[in-house]
């Protein structure tokens, strides 16, 4: 009965259309699931995913490019237990198992058994303190002085006053409780009416609720703290706001204000004055002229690439994209929004901005274009949860199950490996430049995640990949079937733009957002 029970990763104006492409310049899809994973669990403040590499197209010698920032989620494991004394005559222990010093221990070790299993099993930079067992509330006040995110206590024992000061700090808390993993913790009887209700009808615990306890599986524990480290990478955010930082539609006005006051985003703007200069000047450097035609040349020989525009568009969105790396290097930042980025970008960069934002996506990196700060923070977010790229796009009409998602900016490699089928075509309402029309895998599960104007509340469901057709829209289109009560979206979709993400993480988003004091509804 003592298994882990950790389970493998889990896996505003105008519609601004834009592009987003995969930049591993190799001729087979190269990158595993294995090694993207590896590199997001191993990976902290500066660590790239092992895709193109931030520097591809500068060559040997060049300065170190800013890397995609993961910031690891620090947890403290707390084991909170005494022994009892024998007392003849009186009810001397309470419910629960660990009756002597050896027991103890043998629970010590089973622990970090557990704490192991899951820093092995974490999809995401996840740092665990050395475990504390405490028996006394001054023990208890001690260890949450420390320099990290979360507490788990491991609570074993009836002892209210060491639990309420373990959890008596400004960070996040989790309990575990062992039924048949392992001895049976007197908590696990407990926890709801001791300590969370006080032994009264309503919860009285600050700082936690029953969803923050787990029973017997560490897998449980894992999605938990996947969703704090998604939520602690959004929190406070730097962004590199090319034009400036806006939001779509009328209600979208003050969305850049919302996301600062909120999730304390650090939003850098950058003119499009200053862009233009950054422009001519790397057209009058002819060896990097020179080494981004190569570079997209070797892009569109990949393989399941086609050609359908201009390939002078192509050769300068690489130039483009070494642009928005210089920004995201001066600012030490690894996000990038792009306001009214069709007809703005277009005539000084003689390109359009869809290719170089899906090129640093398909990297690692956050590239959004439309600038709209009401769905970037969804973004953020579920990109932290999933560990892989996210899709920015528009949402049509439901109806009987149906939904097209699109937009003129993909990645290409939505599950963080594979290069999905790709034609570089024009962008659509241009009729300009380089966008793709990525082929996303056909009966694939993906999660969508629909944020309000005013973030106060947003929606999440599951679709399935029904088709990916070419409709007289946003160049990259998904044909959807909505996985859940499709009807309840015709009342409950707000805001506009909508996030997409392979793979199932309605829990985590909700779980990170309750967190975050932002509602949540969950259709799928």
């Amino acid at each position: 009965m003592e298994k882990s029970g950790i389970p493998a990763p889990s896996s505003h104006r105008s519609c601004g259309c834009c592009c987003g492409h995969a930049a591993d310049f190799v001729e087979d899809e190269g990158l595993t699931r294995r090694t993207f994973l590896a590199a997001a669990g191993t990976a902290t403040v500066g660590a790239a995913l092992p895709v193109l590499g931030a520097a591809a197209v500068s060559g040997p010698g060049t300065r170190a490019r800013q890397q995609p920032i993961r910031v690891p989620l620090r947890v403290q494991p707390v084991f909170q237990c005494e022994i009892y004394e024998r007392k003849p005559a009186t009810s001397w222990r309470v419910t629960g198992a660990i009756q002597d010093e050896r027991e103890l221990q043998a629970e010590e070790t089973r622990i970090r058994r557990d704490l192991a299993d899951m820093t092995a099993a974490a999809n995401f930079p996840l740092e665990f303190r050395p475990l504390v067992t405490v028996r006394t509330v001054e023990q208890a006040k001690a260890v949450v002085q420390g320099d990290f995110d979360v507490v788990i206590i491991y609570a074993a024992r009836r002892n209210l006053p060491v639990l309420e000061a373990l959890a008596a700090n400004d960070k996040w808390n989790l309990i575990f409780v062992r039924h048949q993993s392992g001895p049976l913790y007197y908590m696990y009887i407990g926890v709801h009416t001791h300590f969370l209700r006080k032994r009264r009808d309503t919860f009285g615990q600050a700082n936690m609720d029953a969803h923050d306890v787990v029973v017997d599986d560490p897998g449980e524990l894992l999605w938990r703290l996947r969703a704090l480290y998604a939520l602690k990478n959004l929190t406070g955010k730097r962004i590199v706001a090319v034009g400036q930082a806006g939001g779509w539609g009328a209600d979208g006005r003050e969305a850049p204000k919302r996301a600062q006051d909120l999730w304390k985003l650090d939003i850098r703007a950058v003119t499009y004055p200053e862009l233009g200069e950054r422009i001519q000047k790397a057209r009058q450097n002819q060896a990097l002229v020179d080494q981004c035609r190569v570079a997209a040349g070797k892009y569109l020989k990949q393989r399941g690439v086609s050609l359908e525009t201009d390939r002078g568009f192509v050769d300068r969105a690489f130039l483009l994209t070494e642009v928005f790396r210089d920004l995201l290097d001066e600012a030490q930042a690894d996000t990038i929004t792009v306001d009214a980025c069709m007809s703005t970008v277009m005539p000084i960069s003689e390109t359009t901005a869809c290719l170089p934002l899906g090129v640093l996506n398909d990297e690692g990196y956050l590239a959004f274009c439309e600038s709209d700060f009401v769905v970037i923070p969804t973004g953020i977010l579920l990109h932290y949860i999933a560990g892989t790229p996210v899709f920015f796009g528009n949402p049509s009409l439901p109806h009987r199950g149906i939904v097209t998602m699109s937009h003129c900016t993909a990645p290409s490699r939505m599950d963080g490996k594979r290069f999905e089928p790709t034609r570089v075509v024009t962008h659509y309402e241009s009729d300009y430049g380089a966008a793709p029309k990525v082929d996303m895998k056909k009966g694939q599960r993906i999660t969508i995640v629909n944020a309000d104007f005013n973030s106060r509340r947003w929606l999440g469901f599951e679709a399935q990949i029904l088709d990916t057709p070419f409709y007289p829209i946003c160049r990259t289109q998904l044909d959807l079937k909505i996985l859940g009560n499709w009807e309840r979206l015709l009342d409950e979709v707000k805001g506009f733009h909508w996030m997409a993400a392979y793979g199932s993480h309605l829990r985590e988003t909700g779980y990170a957002l309750k967190k975050a004091g932002i509602g949540w509804l969950a259709v799928t």
